[in-house]
């Protein structure tokens, strides 16, 4: 059955949002990124009273800014700010694919790419719906935790101390395991030094969500700082924990070390 869309929507599109946006496009396509209520009225087919009034209320959100000199608006670097978590995914996700493709062929247990989102890693590609040893066919968006699972503690580990005291102040807050763990200092220096001396993160079971689940993952470097982390994920009853990084080591550094090579090219 189709999903419901306009006819069967529970929530009504919100209105004002949308004449904002389309102001903000209009702005956006404008010489310089800056124009006046009358401009962007013609623009976008709106009243000129009403695109005064969104105007002023994206000002106030600090996206748009008035001249001083004149009735003109003009973008900020607020809206930049927008896309950037985008950019971020689509050069890494551009390069990362095509690689992910071949790890699928050698290895045949799946793997997925993710990227630092505030209190964990969240997956935006993976390999999950191609492999046939497969578990989950939809891994797109999930979320995983730092310091539970091999991908949120290769890129913990890999951090700067600053960016990891930033995590750890936000994760200290949290009343479950890993809010625990992370008000445990010796164990966190541990959780560091272990990942750094191996040069991945693993996770065999640890994690309650997938008890069933062992993972290695390497952090995407570039520029000495790391950028996502690439796992390799396969079940722990049919590869024990002590010969997954035997078998998965080499062929996952070998394609993190691809990834690095191509966004390093690319700048």
């Amino acid at each position: 059955m189709p999903p419901p869309y306009k006819e069967d929507a529970v929530y009504k599109s919100v209105r004002g949002l949308s004449r904002g946006l389309d102001v903000l496009s209009a702005l956006n396509a404008s010489p310089r990124g800056q124009s006046t209520a009358s401009e962007l009225g013609k623009l976008t087919g709106l009243h000129r009273t009403t695109v005064r009034r969104l105007l002023e209320t994206l000002a106030d959100a600090g996206y748009v800014q008035r001249s001083a000199t004149d009735d003109s608006f003009r973008l900020t670097y607020q809206v930049r700010r927008l896309s950037e978590g985008f950019e971020v995914f689509d050069r890494i996700a551009t390069v990362a694919l095509p690689v992910m493709a071949e790890l699928l062929q050698q290895l045949v247990w799946p793997s997925s790419l993710s990227l630092p989102d505030i209190d964990g890693m969240q997956i935006c590609e993976s390999t999950h719906r191609f492999s046939r040893l497969s578990f989950h066919r939809s891994m797109t968006g999930r979320r995983l935790p730092f310091l539970l699972t091999a991908s949120g503690k290769a890129y913990f580990s890999f951090c700067q101390e600053n960016e990891q005291e930033a995590i750890l102040k936000i994760l200290r807050e949290k009343d479950d395991m890993e809010g625990q763990l992370a008000r445990n200092d010796k164990l966190v220096a541990k959780l560091i030094r272990n990942t750094r001396e191996s040069g991945f993160g693993t996770n065999s079971g640890e994690w309650q969500a997938e008890r069933k689940v062992g993972s290695i993952a390497m952090p995407i470097m570039e520029r000495g700082q790391p950028m996502g982390c690439l796992n390799i994920v396969y079940l722990t009853h049919v590869i024990p924990a002590s010969d997954a990084a035997e078998k998965f080591a080499q062929p996952l550094a070998s394609a993190v070390q691809t990834i690095s090579d191509l966004l390093a090219s690319r700048n």
